[in-house]
């Protein structure tokens, strides 16, 4: 069994590996790189494996994918991550864009649970498996909220317009903490006899969130801004974030929500102290949440590349995974049809179903999605969980890796429609 700072020697090679090689030779986006060179070694070396009859190579991988990847976002990383994707927010941009990417992140995730959960259900009881329609519904949760690191990455290479952009960044963003506060309330409906009623669950894991981040700011912000000292900032914001992820942890609400809520909280401060003409020196504090996002996110991704391939291994998990991701580029493009129905004026020039078109298959899937997949584990049968777990890394490998490397294709084909 590897120790833990030999698995981080491998993993940090391969991601200076493979990102060199990416830099050099096949200059794909840097996510994607990671994941799909990840998948392909882990291919490699278990038919190496399988041809010389050794499982010394699968224990290696074995030990690599038992990096624990739920501990390591659910009790670790992941409200790191929230929070550094939440903390540049340009909140005079928001105000700007504010109606369509409310109705993007709140209203079109909402739907696309609803309605990816509907036709899981269906398909599900076609097939004859034992999905109860909540678990569906939980299900789709899991899988509406879209990433904002890959997105964010991936869509700055195409020169999107800046409005377009902002909103598709924005939607990533927000639609996290919806996505959380969906979770908890269908899983809420799966274990109402253990944790008392829906709208109690509800109310407990998501009101008391927003609680805790808000009081987590109010008590590190001041120090935030009194002080000179651009690391003491940097340990500050560490403190906020950890702090109100940990008492999340211990009375039961969402750290991630939280997370976001602190991450939010920080940039209305820092944007309402430059409206009154004192700014913050926050060029360090920038650099170390940027630097810090993209190395946690490169752990990510070649860890999930690396578990691919063992995940898809389990039993019923191809075909549903197939089905999934169909019906998750239905529910997609059906929700955030009706949603922008609802934004109002698009800005660029944007059209309603060309807009439609660029956020259905711009909706990339992330580590959150994995992370609450791994949580449902003590909530439904193992069956169940394998088949959650298998659809929702292939929904991941999906939109991450087929629509991110395709994604300039649809892209120029979408402007060139908008030119005629």
């Amino acid at each position: 069994m590897l120790g833990f700072l030999p698995k981080v020697v491998i993993l940090l090679l391969l991601i200076v590996l493979l990102g060199f090689f990416n830099e050099k030779i096949t200059k794909f986006p840097y996510e994607i790189s990671l994941m799909l060179f990840s998948i392909v070694i882990s291919m490699i070396m278990l038919i190496f494996d399988s041809a010389l009859r050794s499982t010394s190579i699968s224990e290696l991988l074995s030990n690599l994918q038992v990096f624990n990847l739920e501990a390591l976002l659910m009790e670790g990383v992941l409200c790191f991550m929230l929070f550094a994707g939440s903390c540049h927010m340009r909140l005079l941009d928001f105000k700007k864009h504010a109606r369509p990417i409310t109705m993007l992140s709140v209203v079109a995730t909402l739907l696309g649970a609803i309605f990816y959960g509907s036709l899981f259900y269906a398909g599900a009881s076609l097939l004859g498996l034992p999905f109860s329609f909540p678990v569906c519904l939980m299900f789709g949760s899991i899988t509406a909220p879209t990433d904002p690191i890959a997105a964010t990455s991936i869509l700055k290479k195409f020169n999107l317009p800046k409005d377009i952009s902002f909103i598709m960044e924005g939607e990533s963003l927000f639609n996290d903490g919806v996505g959380v506060a969906l979770f908890v309330c269908f899983s809420g409906m799966v274990t109402m006899q253990e944790n008392g009623s829906f709208l109690a669950v509800m109310g407990k894991e998501l009101f008391g969130a927003v609680l805790v981040g808000i009081l987590a700011t109010a008590i590190c912000f001041p120090i935030f801004a009194l002080t000179k000292d651009g690391n003491r900032r940097i340990f500050v914001s560490l403190l906020a974030v950890s702090m109100a992820y940990v008492l999340c942890e211990h009375f039961g609400f969402s750290g991630a929500i939280a997370s976001v809520v602190c991450g939010i909280s920080f940039s209305a401060l820092c944007n309402r102290r430059e409206q009154k003409g004192q700014p913050l020196d926050l060029e360090e504090f920038d650099t170390f949440w940027e630097i810090l996002d993209n190395l946690l996110n490169s752990v990510l991704y070649v860890i999930m590349g690396l578990t691919f391939v063992h995940i898809l291994q389990m039993p019923h998990v191809l075909l549903l995974s197939c089905l999934a991701i169909i019906f998750n580029l239905i529910g997609r493009f059906s929700s955030v049809g009706l949603a922008a129905f609802f934004a109002g004026k698009l800005p660029s020039g944007y059209d309603k179903l060309s807009f439609v078109k660029l956020l259905t298959y711009g909706g990339l899937r992330g580590g959150l999605s994995i992370a609450l997949a791994m949580s449902t584990r003590e909530m439904v049968s193992a069956d169940t969980y394998s088949i959650i777990l298998g659809s929702t890394y292939a929904i991941v490998f999906f939109t991450t890796v087929v629509q991110g490397l395709t994604m300039k294709q649809v892209y120029q084909k979408i402007e060139k429609g908008l030119s005629k």
